[in-house]
């Protein structure tokens, strides 16, 4: 899961919540503070993420002129859901990013709309752009940010199995405490300031734990659907951190070239570049954007 730097919105962002035709979704919205916003961008998180792992990209992407709208997905942190496996289904989530551009290009009013993807949120964006309808997609351009082709790789895979064996018969704050200590037994886990640690804990515990069951599942089976993708009409864009424990950097670079997208590698970044690099990342993002408008 990505790690946010900090929590504290910038004075250009503010939280919120947008209707749509398929229910509310809970967001983080940023604008320009001087002058009308030259397009507009629609930030997707991953699995077990939320809009918060997009909070550092929100001022030097409304410094640049964009407005940018971050989302939780359905089922997780603040947009929440009923607890049923097939409502987190990845034909459902993509019907929700769909009525959500629907509504957000009822405020263009013209202006393009740009959509970035993270990890999961990746096969979302690409079931949205499958099932969209008619000739032109609702979107002047896609990002997909470490994610993949297909399934995740066999060492992820094996988390989310376990993760899939533990959600019937354990708690949330049960599991939480276990990947601690698993993380800490594996020296891997990261010394965070304590605020930060702290949402980190509330955000897996708001999660619906029927979603985090559809999601994983959806991980460890999504087959691979790169050439539908590439037949879709679309100025696309592949970003990637040096590292990745979920899709190597190599088969990001291949699904980039069968897309026919450029693949940018941002530097000293891992899975999260969002979060991790965001300065690079929104210049990145900015300057693709600009080369399609």
């Amino acid at each position: 899961m990505s790690t946010p730097p900090f929590l504290t919105l910038p004075a250009c962002a503010s939280s919120t919540r947008l209707r749509t035709e398929r229910g509310e979704f809970a967001a983080l919205h940023a604008v320009p503070r001087t002058g009308p916003a030259k397009a507009l961008a629609l930030l997707v998180p991953g699995f077990t993420g939320s809009k918060e792992d997009f909070i550092a990209l929100l001022e030097p992407l409304a410094e640049d002129g964009y407005e940018v709208l971050a989302i939780d997905q359905r089922g997780q942190y603040e947009t929440g859901g009923r607890d049923e496996v097939a409502a987190y289904a990845l034909e459902q989530l993509g019907l929700d990013l769909l009525a959500v551009t629907a509504e957000l290009g009822e405020r263009a009013a013209g202006r393009p709309l740009h959509l970035v993807a993270h990890s999961f949120g990746g096969y979302v964006a690409r079931e949205a752009a499958l099932r969209a309808s008619g000739p032109d997609l609702p979107w002047a351009s896609l990002t997909l940010m470490s994610t993949g082709p297909a399934a995740l790789e066999d060492s992820e895979t094996e988390r989310a199995k376990l993760l899939l064996a533990a959600l019937p018969v354990m708690t949330l704050e049960e599991i939480w405490r276990a990947m601690q200590e698993m993380d800490q037994g594996s020296g891997g886990a990261a010394q965070l300031a304590p605020e930060i640690a702290d949402f980190l804990h509330r955000r897996w515990l708001a999660n619906v734990p029927a979603a985090l069951t559809a999601m994983a599942e959806q991980l460890i089976s999504e087959p691979d659907r790169v050439d539908e993708l590439a037949g879709r009409s679309l100025p696309k864009l592949v970003v990637s951190g040096e590292r990745d424990y979920a899709w190597p950097v190599e088969l990001q670079a291949e699904m980039a070239l069968r897309l026919s997208a450029e693949h940018i590698v941002i530097p000293g970044a891992g899975h999260s570049p969002n979060a991790e690099r965001p300065g690079s990342t929104a210049l990145s993002l900015s300057a693709f954007w600009s080369s399609v408008n």
